[in-house]
């Protein structure tokens, strides 16, 4: 199902942080209301959907139907049948499989209720086996009931006895019912009918009206949630509808196949009423978790009365075993992806919750009505919190859950994500896309004085250890090239991949990485420290305080990169290292990395006003172009590069 439930476009969930500015914040969910109004709505709502579960039952199942049937409209529309028409003969169809199902049902009931008697001599037999004087269970009895006879000798027997009562023989009595008259005939076989027919018939009579009104219901449903952006909430509701459509007749398909096999393997193994059970396994896996189970219970229990011997049994228990994991690992998978965009938890709790409310109903529409959910949870903006409750992706971005787990001291849970993101994509756009969002974050925190001293160095702490346990990373080759965070044109990246630092930039020292004033500045200096030093340069970090010191010249410095995240460091403390850069290796390439500025940062504005040549880079990946820019230009030109010097 991951492409039946996709982020709506233009949320706040769809973009990341690397382009917003790096948030300082968590954006909440949007939720209908905060404080007790949301318990008391919740407690209403279930309240009435119990109270109305007469109603609301056929309703469901009318709109899960109407899902399904609308494909099936829209072939027949492309056809050429008109629009009522094809409406009609969709319901009509669906009408007809659904009686010919039932139908089918009814005999195979019927076949097996005559039959039932012949299995009960094939039934007593094994159980005499296994309950009988010679059977398992009657050897272990017998050998408890000698125990205690044995223990008996060795207690003293009761003296006294208690005398016969007499009197006089009970008399048999014997209960005779009248014979029934013709209403009462009808009552009984009628009456458990009416219910049945009678929900059939106003979920034939909603899947109509949803049919012909649909765009009527899509306008209702707009003015409800609100129209202010016309025209995305129109493309939302349509795409889900489009997608819930796909996904609930591509499940309704798999079923019917997956019931179609149970059939067949049923029928070769000699289980009788193979298309019954065939049937109830189809049903059974729109039951989460349980339906396998509960599908091959009955084949299982008939497997027993059937067979004298357990080679029945056995095939049935290979038949399910194998068939329920080939259809979950490889032809769901195929169909609508690998999950179902629910998180197993929320599949859980509400198969839970339909059971107790809607009662075997609720069982078979629980997980359709919460994938239901989901999709209108990341459609519509107001709904958004269904999502976060239900759906199956990380309710927190990439950035968010670093500067969490950091926050909190896990530095496992920091190890893990790194390894998990590092798997598709290269270490540097690791570090623009969610290790420097992060430590913007917490500097963003820091700033505003919501982060102490010891919890900022608990943060560092662990930061430093992640950095310490990727200073040995290496890109693998497919990761590196086709890594999912790469610059715009295949070409140029696969030109930077190939690129190689020329020796003079390889020396030690080569590229000096000066770390900002900011809080966690030395991190991010250490983050472009490795990612130069992956690509071949000759990168060295050095504090902030190297700049107040007084050192010798350097040889062989080819480029100084100021690192600082955005907002840690103000503008004249930025413009005053550059400065001091100038002054001291003034043959040197100047970066100016502000890590996560925009457009219009102060502190970019600032450095350009000193109007010097000044590289500047918002990311490691534009730091990274600035230095290799250089060395192409100056392959081209010819000329070596000189190293600096201090004046």
């Amino acid at each position: 199902m991951s492409d039946a439930i996709e982020p709506r476009p233009g949320s706040a969930r769809s973009t990341g942080l690397a382009g917003s500015g790096l948030s300082a914040g968590v954006a909440a969910a949007g939720v209908p209301t905060s404080g007790p109004g949301i318990l008391y709505a919740g407690i209403a709502l279930v309240a009435v959907l119990y109270f109305t579960r007469e109603l609301l039952i056929p309703l469901a199942l009318a709109v899960l139907l109407a899902f399904v049937l609308a494909p099936v409209v829209r072939g027949f529309r492309k056809l050429g049948v008109p629009r009522v028409a094809s409406e009609m003969l969709g319901v009509l169809l669906a009408v007809g499989v659904l009686s010919g199902v039932g139908v089918l049902v009814g005999r195979q009931l019927t076949e097996l209720a005559n039959e039932l008697p012949y299995y009960q001599a094939t039934v007593m037999q094994k159980l005499n086996g296994l309950f009988g004087d010679g059977g398992l269970v009657g050897r272990v009895s017998e050998m408890l009931q000698t125990l205690g006879e044995n223990l008996a000798r060795h207690e003293e027997a009761p003296s006294s006895s208690t005398a016969p009562r007499t009197g006089l023989p009970p008399l048999p009595v014997e209960v005779r019912e009248p014979t029934p008259g013709l209403l009462t005939v009808l009552q009984r076989v009628v009456g458990p009918l009416l219910g049945p027919v009678a929900t059939t018939g106003i979920v034939i009579v909603f899947v109509v009206f949803l049919l012909l009104y649909r765009e009527d219901l899509r306008d209702r449903v707009i003015k409800l949630i609100g129209s202010r952006d016309l025209q995305r909430t129109t493309a939302a509701l349509n795409e889900a509808a489009s997608r819930l459509s796909r996904y609930f007749l591509a499940q309704t398909a798999l079923n019917t196949g997956f019931g179609l096999a149970i059939a067949a393997g049923l029928w070769a193994i000699g289980i009788p009423n193979p298309l019954l059970w065939g049937v109830i396994a189809g049903m059974m896996r729109f039951v989460p978790f349980i339906g396998a189970f509960i599908a091959a219970a009955f084949p299982l229990l008939l497997a027993v009365a059937v067979d004298p011997g357990w080679t029945m049994l056995i095939w049935v228990l290979l038949l399910f075993g194998v068939a329920e994991p080939v259809m979950g690992q490889i032809f769901e998978p195929l169909v609508y992806g690998h999950s179902t965009g629910l998180s197993p938890v929320a599949v859980l709790l509400a198969t839970a919750f339909w059971a107790w409310l809607w009662g075997p109903v609720g069982l078979l529409v629980a997980t359709p009505l919460t994938v239901g959910l989901v999709v209108l949870g990341r459609h519509v903006d107001r709904l958004e919190f269904l999502d976060v409750l239900l759906g199956d992706r990380a309710p927190l971005e990439p950035s968010e859950a670093f500067y969490q787990r950091a926050l909190a001291g896990d530095g496992d849970g920091l190890a893990e994500q790194a390894e998990l993101q590092l798997r598709t994509m290269p270490l540097r756009a690791y570090y623009d896309t969610v290790a420097l969002p992060g430590l913007s974050l917490a500097q963003g925190d820091a700033a505003r004085g919501a982060l102490n001293r010891a919890r900022l160095d608990v943060l560092r702490t662990r930061v430093d250890g992640l950095l310490d346990d990727l200073s040995d990373h290496e890109d693998a080759e497919a990761v590196a090239v086709n890594g999912p965070v790469e610059r715009a044109g295949g070409e140029e990246a696969e030109k930077l991949e190939d690129w190689e630092a020329p020796p003079d930039w390889r020396m030690p020292g080569a590229v000096l990485c000066v770390a900002g004033r900011g809080r966690l500045d030395e991190q991010a200096t250490v983050m472009l420290v490795q990612v130069l030093t992956l690509k071949g340069f000759g990168a060295m970090a050095l504090s902030n305080d190297a700049l107040r010191q007084v050192v010798p010249a350097q040889a062989g410095v080819q480029a100084v990169v100021l690192s600082a995240l955005d907002k840690g460091s103000g503008a004249a403390s930025a413009r005053y290292a550059m400065r001091r850069l100038r002054r001291r290796f003034p043959g040197a390439l100047l970066v100016a990395g502000v890590w996560g500025a925009g457009r219009d940062s102060p502190v970019m504005a600032a450095l350009r006003e000193e109007g010097q040549e000044i590289c500047e880079a918002r990311s490691l990946q534009e730091a990274l172009d600035c230095l290799v820019s250089r060395t192409t230009a100056n392959s081209q030109a010819g000329t070596p590069a000189t190293a600096a010097s201090e004046t």
